[in-house]
């Protein structure tokens, strides 16, 4: 078999792997989501199908690198993201993606890195840039409230309506200089992975 068979054939297999990889974090997420068992905290059947996506990510990151549209095309590449936007117990693992991410942001969805951007303010406890986190129906803070819109432009999202965004402005001034996080639980927890 010629070696350009063998690595079409290669990547064909990873595109796939990544795509059930995806697609299996987000059934196990309804699943838990209807039986209400999603939150209070991490659900340990969630956290433990986060890691494993986590562990087959980074062997796959070892072979070819940030798992680019070029390398597996869009919906693999997409799914890569998604494994990495969820491995919330892996402060470490989601800052490197995140660098890796930007050494290749010509390739891969733009917006995909702005949200792990904000993604990784949000468990740090740091206002975000882009406006795509939220608790609950709360946007979380936002470094500067006044260029969120225009940076959501120039990515193709949406922009956030002024009431989400003023209902947040009180927060921005002195956002920097402080965590964000208050309840005690869920600061434990950050400290216990590593974000704090």
């Amino acid at each position: 078999m010629d070696i350009y068979l063998a690595n079409s054939m290669r990547r064909e297999q990873l595109t796939h792997q990544l795509v059930q990889m995806a697609a299996r974090d987000l059934d196990v997420r309804e699943k838990l989501q209807t039986a209400d068992k999603l939150s209070p905290g991490y659900n340990p059947v969630m956290e433990a199908v986060h890691r494993q996506n986590a562990n087959q990510l980074r062997e796959i990151i070892a072979e070819i690198g940030w798992p680019t549209r070029s390398k597996v095309g869009e919906q693999a590449s997409d799914a890569a993201w998604l494994i990495v936007q969820h491995s919330i117990a892996e402060p470490a693992f989601m800052k490197g993606c995140y660098t890796l991410m930007q050494l290749v942001c010509s390739d891969i969805n733009p917006a995909n890195l702005a949200c792990l951007h904000d993604r990784i303010c949000y468990f740090s406890g740091h206002p975000q840039r882009y406006g795509t986190q939220y608790e609950g129906e709360y946007l979380y803070p936002l470094e500067d409230a006044t260029t969120v819109n225009t940076l959501r432009a120039g990515l193709q999202l949406p922009p956030i309506l002024a009431d989400k965004i003023n209902a947040v402005s009180e927060f921005d001034i002195n956002a920097t200089k402080r965590d964000l996080h208050t309840d005690p639980t869920f600061n434990e927890w950050r400290k216990t992975v590593g974000w704090i």
